[in-house]
């Protein structure tokens, strides 16, 4: 990340290393543009902050010699990072082009003023008060002279000191006075007058025993003060001398730790940057960029404000004009940025979810899965949550109308929603005072300087009738110009009045076709760049255009055209060297919807019926059989599918553990989805069911329950089209563990009833035993407790018999607890002792960590609270191990209760205080619960041994 460094020597500085600035009076005129980042500075401005109210003659001149030089270094230092830093002119003066994150001084005063959220934990503002205090190198500016060089010194010295006291602070209430006497003492040096300095040094000697230099440090300040400016210390400094001298003020043993406040609001977790890479070479634009820019005017309506930008059609710009935008005006929400594709007119019909975004936000959130609630209107209400009180820019792109965007705007001020559309989105202004935006096709002198930034300007100024025509050609869309300017960079010796020959040639044969719109004028250019690429690049494009998006991986790619891995990187790589592939993420490619349908109309026009089908066929075999090998690294899967064997060229991924198995489904996920519906139009009814089985143990995992439903819901569409009792079987026991899972259990009993007599009719042992385990959670859920251990015993016997090791396991443990919940303790915990045997190395770590739960349950009941205790630690260790921090958290609360119930209370607060930390750092909603019970049993005998009701 590239930085610029005012809080020392001014320097420019990446992973790389630092750039030199230039001489003292060049390193003054980029300080003075980095405090105004993103905000024009006039050359007068420049002028006064270099040379002050007297500038010697010439200082006009030597501000822009200065600017000259400043700029080629954002430039090259910019490229290299690959992040935007760039100093642009504007009417009213010079622009620093950079996020102010990046600027040291306003990166200090972000964690400054996060730091003073006084819903922080003291943990986390210590934290983030040290983070600023270490931007620190030196002297702000050093080396710089004038006036506002040492007025901008002098602001930011008081802004340190009142951070370190701060922090020092902050340290001494976390019982760790001692590392903060180093830093004071020296910066007390410093600024020998400031008396807050003083006091936390003389707190900070006390608490760590060191009376006699806490008693010098106040005779020292008291004689500096009379001597240099004639007074006697103040109040707060003369009570804490006092305090020490008569030894009440606390002492260096700190009192034991307190009861963490309530939480007031949303945890402050993961700041997301979600952002794309802005374009390089944006040009024009200038009127839009100022009405943009009129919404951060400081006097904006409270409302969420949102902007659509709908005028001409797909490829003028939209999306372009607002990332550029995002990225220039980011430094002014310091919350971060959200962003995300809604397709609202994908060629192939698979638009945006609301659901799907508002899912993706809260994943940005790093809220847990376990925090995040069934259904879009409880996970809306959660994201409006997570956005109350914050600043971010949040960009909604390519909406289908103001339906899909609704449930993504935030409920309070302080965020700006920005939206791309192709329609207008009146109703958006009507109903939330959205401000409207047209963007229309770019004019002639724009697309030129399109052109001259893309490619050499020379060549551009060598042949302005060629140019004037390609122009022309393109009808002003940016799209089609970046497409034309990606092939003439190609092949830098071919003239552009050839490319202008051949792409006259080329809208020629498509006249026909051309009804004036530029989209339609559009694909002479798409056409023209398709006829220059390799047999195997172009058939490669035109089978893109069946693939459902979002994105493709270079694996699927590679299924997807039947090459080899080793091969499709170089067919990928041309295409997004001629700009009809983008690749938005390392190994990830992506295609314009316009580049897409052009791709799909190629398809079906240049290959025939067979030759898609076949590809079609691969691509899902791809993903099919990859998400099955994924499936079985999460651990025993429910569903035994057995796929038919793929077909040749197809190479799946192979996913070496859990971790990359989990990753690949995350990367994957959207477009798995997007594949399954495909399938469903297409007619590969036994890739649908299968698809939506091999997804199961990631939808539960995540808590996506909503898809998980939606996926066997389509799932048992195409069971019932292939005439498949076994994949109807499937189909409705998945679905009614879901409505289980949200608590509907009269809907969940109707499809298991449905699947047991399904598979009691195929004799598969295996599913009706699946099928059990699930009806037997239902008849809990219905409080059918003697049904319900039936149920569970049951499916101990058809895992039996189906050799099923692992799974009778976690049955044996179900029947365990259907025993404690009758008050059985002794027969639960013979059961789960015989399950613990059974899972022995069958990997089933979360079955073996919920059986250790069991366990401690039935143990804390029957008054044995060691051999609880023992027992929920190991539940809790495994839990830990697997990443699965709800259930550890529930374990650590379940320890507490049996620590107390057996009257050790340091060991119950000390588990309580450890599922409190994690419910918080879940925001889960049991944290309020557990941290009364911390308040009312801290110091009192236990009233009983009654653990909560267990879920």
């Amino acid at each position: 990340m590239v930085q610029l460094r005012l809080l020392g020597p001014v320097e420019l500085a990446t992973t790389g290393g630092t750039a030199d600035a230039g001489p003292p009076q060049r390193r003054t005129v980029l300080a003075a543009l980095a405090v105004d980042a993103g905000r024009p500075v006039g050359t007068d401005v420049l002028i006064s902050r270099v040379w002050g109210a007297n500038p010697p003659e010439g200082a006009r001149r030597s501000v822009h010699a200065h600017i000259t030089r400043i700029r080629h270094v954002c430039d090259r230092f910019g490229d290299a990072s690959g992040e935007g830093l760039r100093l642009t002119r504007r009417s009213d003066g010079y622009v620093l082009e950079v996020d102010r994150q990046q600027v040291d001084v306003y990166r200090f005063q972000h964690l400054i003023g996060s730091a003073r959220d006084a819903r922080v934990p003291d943990t986390e503002r210590a934290s983030l008060l040290g983070e600023a205090l270490g931007l620190w190198r030196g002297e702000p500016l050093s080396g710089l002279d004038g006036s506002w060089a040492e007025q901008m010194r002098q602001a930011w010295r008081r802004e340190r000191v009142d951070a370190t006291v701060e922090w020092a602070r902050v340290q001494a209430r976390l019982g760790a006075p001692a590392a903060t006497i180093g830093p004071l003492s020296a910066l007390l040096d410093d600024f020998p007058l400031v008396e807050p300095l003083a006091e936390a040094l003389m707190r900070a000697l006390h608490a760590t025993g060191r009376d006699a230099e806490a008693l010098l440090c106040y005779a020292s300040m008291q004689r500096r003060l009379t001597e240099e400016l004639g007074t006697d210390p103040g109040v707060a400094l003369r009570e804490v001398h006092q305090a020490i001298l008569r030894g009440n003020l606390p002492g260096p043993t700190m009192p034991p730790r307190p009861v963490p406040p309530p939480r007031t609001g949303p945890q402050r977790g993961a700041m997301p940057a979600q952002l794309p890479v802005a374009v390089r070479g944006f040009t024009g634009r200038h009127e839009e960029l100022a009405r943009l820019d009129a919404l951060l005017a400081p006097a904006r309506p409270p409302a969420p404000v949102v902007i659509s930008a709908v005028s001409g059609t797909g490829g003028v710009g939209k999306t372009t004009l607002a990332v550029h935008w995002a990225h220039r005006v980011r430094g002014y929400f310091p919350d971060g940025q959200l962003y995300v594709n809604l397709r609202g007119f994908d060629p192939g019909g698979s638009v945006g979810d609301p659901a799907e975004a508002v899912r993706g936000f809260l994943d940005a959130f790093a809220v847990p899965p376990a925090r995040i609630p069934p259904g879009l209107e409880a996970q809306a209400a959660l994201y409006r949550s997570l956005l109350a009180d914050r600043q971010m820019l949040i960009v909604l792109d390519n909406a289908r109308d103001a339906d899909q965007v609704r449930p993504l705007l935030p409920g309070s001020p302080g965020c700006l929603v920005l939206v791309t559309s192709r329609n207008r989105l009146t109703s958006l202004a009507a109903a939330e005072g959205a401000h409207l935006l047209a963007v229309d096709v770019l004019s002639p002198e724009e697309s030129e300087s399109l052109l001259a930034d893309r490619l050499d300007s020379d060549r551009v100024a060598a042949e302005p009738a060629a140019v004037a025509e390609i122009v022309s050609r393109c009808a002003g869309l940016p799209l089609a110009l970046a497409v034309l300017a990606a092939r003439a960079a190609a092949d830098p010796h071919i003239p552009l009045a050839t490319l202008a020959d051949e792409l006259r040639e080329t809208g020629s044969r498509l006249d026909a076709l051309d009804g004036g719109d530029p989209t339609t004028q559009v694909r002479a250019v798409f056409s023209w760049s398709y006829d220059a690429l390799n047999p195997g690049a172009a058939q490669l494009y035109r089978l893109l255009g069946l693939h459902p998006g979002p994105d493709i991986s270079a694996r699927a790619a590679a299924s997807l055209a039947g090459v080899a891995p080793a091969r499709i990187r170089a067919l990928l790589a041309e295409l997004t060297r001629t700009h009809l592939l983008t690749e938005h993420l390392p190994g990830r490619y992506s295609l314009h919807d316009l580049v897409r349908a052009y791709a799909g109309e190629l398809a079906r026009t240049e290959d025939s019926d067979t030759h898609r089908h076949r590809a079609t066929h691969r691509m899902l075999d791809h993903y099919l059989h990859t998400a099955l090998h994924a499936q079985c690294l999460l651990g025993p899967p429910a569903d035994r599918i057995l796929p038919s064997p793929a077909l040749p060229q197809v190479t799946p991924e192979e996913p070496t553990d859990r971790g990359e198995a989990m990753a690949w489904f995350t990367a994957e996920h959207p477009v798995l989805l997007a594949a399954l519906h495909q399938a469903a139009q297409d007619g590969f009814d036994t890739h649908v069911w299968q698809l939506a089985a091999a997804l199961t143990p990631y939808h539960q995992r995540q808590v996506l329950w909503s898809d998980w439903i939606a996926a066997h819901t389509t799932g048992l569409a195409a069971a019932r089209r292939l005439a498949s009792p076994a994949a109807e079987a499937c189909a409705h026991r998945n679905i009614g563990n879901a409505e289980s899972t949200l608590g509907r259990p009269a809907e969940a009993r109707v499809h298991l009833e449905r699947a047991a007599d399904l598979y009691e009719q195929l004799g598969d042992q295996s599913g009706a035993a699946h099928t059990h385990l699930a009806l037997g959670i239902v008849s809990t859920q219905q409080s059918r407790l003697t049904e319900g251990l039936e149920h569970s015993r049951q499916a101990v016997n058809g895992f039996r018999a189906a050799g099923d090791r692992a799974w009778q396991a976690l049955a044996l443990n179900n029947v365990g607890w259907d025993h404690a919940e009758l008050g059985e303790y002794r027969h639960a915990i013979a059961c789960c002792e015989q399950a613990l045997t059974l899972i022995g190395d069958t990997g089933h770590v979360s079955g073996e960590a919920h059986t250790w739960d069991t366990l401690g349950y039935a143990h804390h009941h029957l008054g044995e609270h060691s051999e609880a205790a023992d027992c929920y630690e190991r539940a809790a260790a495994l839990f830990h191990d697997i990443g699965d921090r709800y259930y550890e958290a529930d374990i650590f609360a379940h320890l507490g209760d049996t620590h107390h119930a057996a009257r050790n209370p340091v060991a119950a607060r000390e588990a309580w205080t450890l599922s409190l930390a994690l419910f918080e750092e879940l925001d889960h909603p049991d944290a309020a619960a557990l941290r009364a019970r911390l308040q009312h049993h801290l110091g009192q005998d236990p009233p009983g041994t009654a653990l909560p009701p267990r879920g």
